[in-house]
């Protein structure tokens, strides 16, 4: 049986912006509202569901909380030259941003495309919730807007 939760319905969704060097336009300083959806795959429990809708909302307006109205910084990419302190240096090539810490936040990832912020989320929904010994797998799907996003998932035995 599968679950599903529909981001842009449930405003499940956060405003950011990125950088993303090695593709055309979009190596300019831009941003989307971005929507986070989920598929949960698994068997009913005891209670004749698979998941609580509420405990999956919650994780993931948990996550959206830290990304909404930042920028989104990868730490794992060749491209930047990041410099931290009270503000954080981004020099990319000839440009240099400068922004407050508060603005950015810092992922362990290599490129801020919706693949990678797909991966990422999952990775932390992982991490922060329990995971149901009925639920066989997972699967998140970040829109960078309406009609075009990317899917990952994640199965457990």
């Amino acid at each position: 049986m599968r679950i599903e939760l529909d981001g842009w319905r449930l405003g499940i969704r956060f405003s950011s912006c990125h950088i993303i060097p090695e593709h055309g336009k979009c190596s300019r300083l831009h941003g989307h509202t971005y929507t986070i959806h989920s598929h949960v795959h698994g068997s009913l429990n005891e209670h004749g569901i698979v998941l609580d809708f509420e405990i999956m909302k919650d994780a993931l307006r948990a996550i959206v909380i830290d990304l909404d109205h930042k920028l989104l910084l990868p730490t794992q990419s060749g491209h930047f030259k990041i410099e931290t302190g009270e503000e954080i240096n981004v020099i990319l090539g000839d440009k240099k941003y400068l922004f407050p810490q508060e603005d950015v936040i810092m992922l362990d990832i290599n490129s801020a495309s919706a693949e990678s912020l797909a991966n990422y989320i999952l990775k932390r929904l992982i991490s922060e919730m329990t995971i149901p010994d009925n639920v066989t797998k997972i699967e998140i799907g970040v829109d960078e807007g309406w009609g075009q996003g990317a899917w990952v998932a994640k199965k457990f035995d």
